[in-house]
């Protein structure tokens, strides 16, 4: 595959520090729920950045896939995502589950399902969570 454009981030501390992008467009500070056994501080967390990133680039997937096919997304159009993290069952580290809740006010049920399907197999998130991260699509 040829990359069309690469991020470049880093973190430092963890879960409790500090990340930013390169090119300073993005800048946290981490913090650890308290679920997780941490403080619960004001910062964000990679779950909740994931849970953005993916619902984010859902939505874009959704929206390439109605352009091929001259269906029109409508712009209060929502992706709402979920992103859980757990003890894996093998015992040997963790893993995350996802939750994706889709909102297409206006379109026909059973249409948005078809984009959706569509639209899971165009979504890089989604392509490469397949066969390792439990993911559940749901149209609203």
């Amino acid at each position: 595959m040829k990359a069309l454009y690469t991020a470049h981030a880093s973190s430092t501390g963890g879960r409790e520090g500090h990340g930013a992008t390169s090119d300073g467009k993005v800048d946290v500070v981490l913090s650890t729920p308290k679920e997780l056994g941490g403080g619960g501080g004001s910062g964000t967390n990679p779950e909740q950045l994931f849970a953005v990133g993916y619902s984010a680039c859902f939505l874009g997937a959704m929206k390439f896939v109605a352009g091929q096919e001259k269906i029109k997304v409508p712009e209060d159009a929502k992706v709402d995502a979920a992103v859980g993290i757990g003890p894996r069952d093998d015992g040997k580290g963790f893993g995350i589950v996802v939750e994706l809740t889709i909102h297409i006010p206006g379109m026909d049920h059973a249409a948005a399902e078809q984009l959706v399907h569509k639209a899971d197999i165009v979504c890089p998130y989604s392509h490469s969570l397949r066969g390792n991260v439990d993911v559940t699509l749901t149209v609203a």
